[in-house]
């Protein structure tokens, strides 16, 4: 299981919100470069970057030269999300280097635009699957559907796929311990790799994920909160 440290990005800082709410916002680091290099240097194998202003406006954002720092200097491979809703979008973050692309909102809505991405950007796109209680939410989190996050998955893991990550918005900032019951099912009836994200509070919860045929989980309080250091958890 591939740990992923977060580094949530927003005015050009490192924060964290609670549920995804942008009233509910922590700063951790002045410059995510600094903290890019802090987990690297704890043994990070992956970055899992978010582009919060991105994700609240759509298109390219103020945070595309902190990436592009972070790719030239840290040299770890680089997961991002939040605003990834056109193909110049997906375009520009590939051509800066970004491995892999995670794209929520825009691939739930419009599947066939997803599926045409996909296919031209074969190996670098990741569907971003968010949920409450099983169920499908879109559009920063503020609408949630009666779409069973499973049976949907179902329906994109033909695609040239990177793979899925899955994330409890209940549970995301929270420090309660993730979904593990949908994480496991989604990770036992989809072909695609899953990443677990959402809700990681202590080493237990990661003892728990490890169990589970899961590809990577994503942390992000806990580690800047000091529940535990990304050292332990990989000692894990």
């Amino acid at each position: 299981m591939i740990l992923l440290p977060a580094i949530d990005m927003k005015d050009g800082q490192c924060v964290r919100l609670e549920q995804g709410d942008f009233g509910r916002q922590k700063t951790y680091a002045a410059d995510p470069t600094v903290m890019a290099k802090r987990w690297a240097d704890d043994g990070a194998e992956w970055l899992h970057l978010v582009d919060l202003d991105g994700a609240k406006d759509g298109g390219r954002s103020v945070n595309s030269p902190i990436v592009e720092r972070i790719l030239s200097q840290i040299g770890l491979p680089v997961q991002l999300g939040g605003g990834v809703r056109d193909e110049a979008t997906i375009k520009h973050w590939t051509d800066l280097g970004v491995q892999r692309l995670v794209v929520g909102t825009k691939a739930v809505r419009e599947p066939e635009w997803f599926a045409e991405m996909a296919h031209a950007f074969p190996g670098k796109l990741v569907l971003g699957l968010d949920a409450k209680d099983g169920w499908v939410a879109t559009d920063g989190w503020l609408e949630v559907s009666s779409v069973d996050a499973v049976e949907l998955a179902k329906k994109y893991e033909n695609l040239p796929l990177e793979g899925i990550v899955y994330t409890d918005i209940a549970r995301d900032g929270m420090l309660i311990g993730p979904n593990f019951h949908m994480t496991d099912r989604l990770a036992r009836e989809v072909k695609l790799p899953v990443v677990a994200s959402g809700g990681v509070s202590c080493l237990d919860d990661l003892i728990m994920l490890k169990t589970m045929p899961v590809w990577g989980t994503i942390i992000g309080k806990a580690l800047y909160e000091d529940r535990f250091t990304l050292k332990q958890a990989l000692a894990i």
